[in-house]
């Protein structure tokens, strides 16, 4: 990868930030002391008490505090936690025969923490003979039962019945205000009219709506040819779901949008083109929000051309060098609005087994651990990004979007006190061996991590620290959520 100027992370600028109001004598459960803090706004240096889980004061690095723990943080940057809004995590009713996604709530919440994150989104699949209601309660119980990380659910519509979407209004009063459907599925041509009824059901009820946007009928007619052809292996796997089959898709999600006004979040666009459809989009002032996955950033298809091509089969899959040049631009510019892992973790003898190819296939990476360092250490240490932006795209806009804000994504008097010590002059290579998702492998072992967590607060609570994750199973929260609002984007 090639190699740029690091960014100045010095001078601090300017961050309004609430003084402190309490006395020389104020004494708190926890003192981050004097680290360079940043949120979406600007910078400071700054000491932040916290009482109980939430964050209490924020004062100058010496403001004249006492605290049960303290931490020096004065060679360290602070940011809010990062929010990882596009997760599978495993649910131990999950009937597939074959093998699966391997983390649950615990697994997949340590991975989390060690990697930055303290508040993930995970995808809720409604199984044919249960309601929406259930599913989401079912999922919810074994996350209050196994969570470090706190959690958010997505309820994912496979069929949209009229019954399920008479749900939707009393799901966001309860605060599930969110819902998403796949349009690479078989149902999604069949059902199309009642996802538009979906959709506008959701917009009624102040939820904002998730499409995985890739054609269907395109991919089934480039994957019938290839393998006609002889073209099964995953070489051709670009061209089985190629950048058309995420455009056509991308235009009619937005269409979708643009007739029952329902505020519409792209998840993990890969592509150039379709970017630019939803820059037009958003220019004529439709509510189409963007979310890019990690792998997009990092690699391109030559790596389908390697014995170990299975291990980077993503859905889209991973584009040319423009797209990753234009994905990188859209993060800094603006246009992209939120990182999501889209975390689907197998193990390496699951992604590579032999009876893989192109029509049968196991698509995913495990990057929960490895998404913020590899992030920070590519964007901000690279200088593609600066703090701010990089504190925008991981954690604040997840949190205005899915009605989180201001109890998390920022920094501030009366939020949840998630926090992240970040080491900015780390020299870490990545390795298998010291992850924490039970996958056991990365598609970046090997790669020269030069900022990374150091320690993460949940909510008051140190929950990861030098390596070792310290939180307990069950006490991560399920966060119900409030209405979607605009995502913030770069000074200008």
């Amino acid at each position: 990868m090639q190699a740029r100027q690091p960014r100045s992370l010095d001078p601090p600028s300017p961050l309004p930030v609430g003084s402190s109001r309490g006395s020389s004598a104020a004494h708190f459960d926890l003192l981050i002391r004097g680290g360079l803090m940043v949120t979406a706004e600007g910078r400071r240096s700054a000491t932040i008490a916290v009482r109980g889980s939430t964050i209490a004061e924020i004062g100058p690095p010496d403001a004249p505090w006492t605290a049960t723990v303290e931490l020096d943080a004065r060679a360290l940057v602070v940011l809010p936690g990062g929010i990882d809004p596009h997760v599978h995590l495993t649910c131990s009713d999950a009937t597939e025969a074959d093998p699966g996604w391997i983390d649950d709530f615990e697994s997949g919440s340590a991975a989390a923490l060690a990697g930055g994150i303290t508040a993930l989104g995970n995808m809720t699949f409604v199984l044919p003979d249960e309601t929406v209601a259930a599913r989401v309660e079912r999922e919810a119980a074994e996350a209050r039962s196994l969570a470090i990380a706190d959690i958010f659910l997505h309820p994912v519509l496979l069929a949209p019945t009229d019954a399920r979407i008479a749900e939707l209004p009393g799901l966001a009063a309860s605060g599930w205000t969110s819902l998403k459907f796949f349009m690479s599925f078989p149902s999604f041509e069949k059902d199309a009219g009642q996802f538009g009824l979906a959709m506008h059901t959701a917009a009624n009820s102040n939820m904002i709506t998730m499409i995985h946007c890739e054609d269907q009928a395109t991919i089934q007619c480039c994957t019938t040819v290839l393998t006609a052809l002889g073209h099964r292996s995953f070489e051709h796997f670009p061209a089985s779901r190629p950048p058309s089959s995420e455009v056509v898709a991308t235009e009619r999600a937005i269409a979708m949008c643009e007739v029952t006004g329902a505020p519409t979040y792209i998840v993990h666009l890969s592509s150039a083109r379709a970017l630019a459809s939803c820059v037009e989009a958003r220019a004529r002032g439709l509510p189409i929000f963007v979310e890019t996955r990690p792998i997009y950033l990092h690699f391109t298809s030559e790596r389908y051309r390697s014995s170990e091509g299975a291990l980077f089969v993503t859905q889209p899959p991973v584009r040319e060098a423009a797209d990753r040049a234009a994905l990188w631009a859209g993060l800094a510019s603006g246009a992209i609005d939120t990182m999501g892992s889209d975390h689907a973790p197998w193990t390496r003898l699951a992604k590579l087994h032999a009876s893989h190819d192109l029509a049968n296939l196991r698509p995913g990476v495990a990057d929960l651990d490895t998404m913020l360092p590899m992030l920070m250490t590519e964007g901000v240490v690279g200088g593609r990004l600066s703090l701010e932006r990089f504190v925008q795209v991981t954690s604040t806009n997840a949190a205005r979007l899915f009605g989180l804000y201001p109890q998390k994504g920022t920094i501030a008097v009366g939020s949840d006190a998630d926090l992240v010590l970040w080491d900015m002059h780390a020299n870490r290579t990545l390795r298998d061996a010291d992850l924490k998702t039970r996958a056991r492998h990365t598609v970046y072992e090997g790669f020269e991590l030069r900022a990374v967590p150091r320690t993460t607060i949940r909510r008051g609570e140190i929950v990861f620290h030098d390596g070792h994750v310290l939180g307990r199973p069950g006490s991560g929260k399920v966060l119900h959520r409030g209405p979607t609002s605009p995502p913030l984007c770069p000074a200008r």
